[in-house]
């Protein structure tokens, strides 16, 4: 079957070479190159915060800590490291725990956080992965065009269309629930940290996340941001939060700051309407969630 994939980002990537893999001609039409989607500012940790809907996002979660443990093994930039989200009120059990065979919870945590879930989990570092996942969708064969679209119509010669195009998936099709949720990242050098930490619970959720050569630090939720221009203030801040959150980061170099608009929906769209698929609205998810979309979307191509 020939099948145009529209949205070069992770989830587009991903679902191509799942759909190569299963025997299929695949076409990916994507406006940006990859290292300009907002893929590749994700800070890699592979969870799903707050992602609807929760049963079908905990299969999803399952499938992508499976396989990114399994491509820990290859030097393409994934490490599989402890950490702990802190919270500062009691907190449900995670929905998703049962995707992480490790997970327990800590009572025993400095104030002002009341309880932690600790757990490890794949950390990705995104410019090598990108690189390492846009050369094995190469290798199988896919065809990369780099043009913007009006519309799904606009694939010519596809038997089936995937609609992986992230934050312009809802305009392709007529979905008014899409919308930018702008997250800004600061890049710090990596002192030798050996775990994450996220705290859930501040006024904004603020995250530290180890690659090796460089820590991201994050973050904010800005719903309706339009532009990617770092904001110098909201840098300081981070930093700032970083720092308090993790003190070993004091008199790290700050690398750089990033912007990335999630596309984020009430609930990730992946259903199937004719002779289209739509796989969209994975908000900051769209790492973790890639691989078991796109197997889910290549079981829906047949």
């Amino acid at each position: 079957m020939r099948i145009g994939v529209v949205g070069g980002g992770v989830v587009g990537l991903t679902c191509a070479l799942r759909l190569a893999e299963a025997g299929h001609t695949v076409t990916v039409l994507s406006a940006d190159r990859v290292g300009d989607t907002t893929s590749s500012v994700a800070g890699g940790l592979i969870y799903p915060p707050g992602t609807r809907p929760e049963d079908r996002c905990a299969g999803w979660t399952a499938a992508g800590v499976g396989e990114f443990t399994r491509l820990s093994e290859k030097d393409i930039g994934i490490r599989v490291l402890p950490g702990r989200l802190l919270h500062r009120a009691p907190a449900p059990w995670p929905y998703w725990a049962g995707a992480m065979p490790d997970l327990v919870r800590e009572d025993d945590v400095p104030e002002p956080w009341t309880n932690a879930v600790r757990f490890s989990t794949p950390v990705v570092h995104l410019a090598r992965y990108l690189d390492w996942l846009s050369g094995a969708v190469a290798e199988a064969g896919v065809a990369v065009e780099h043009r913007r679209l009006a519309s799904l119509a606009e694939v010519a010669g596809a038997d089936l269309v995937v609609n992986a195009a992230g934050l312009g998936g809802g305009a392709l099709a007529g979905d008014s629930t899409v919308e930018p949720v702008g997250g800004q990242v600061v890049h710090l050098a990596d002192p030798g940290l050996t775990e994450w930490v996220v705290d859930e619970d501040a006024d904004v959720v603020t995250y530290v996340i180890p690659h090796g050569g460089h820590v991201v630090c994050g973050g904010t939720e800005e719903r309706g941001r339009a532009g990617t221009e770092p904001d110098p203030e909201v840098a300081e801040d981070i930093v700032r939060r970083s720092r308090a959150l993790v003190p070993e980061l004091a008199g790290a170099e700050v690398l750089g700051t990033r912007v990335g608009l999630r596309p984020w929906r009430p609930e990730v769209r992946l259903d199937r309407e004719g002779d289209v698929i739509h796989c969209y609205g994975h908000g900051g998810a769209g790492v973790t969630l890639s691989w078991g979309c796109a197997d889910e979307v290549a079981a829906l191509a047949g």
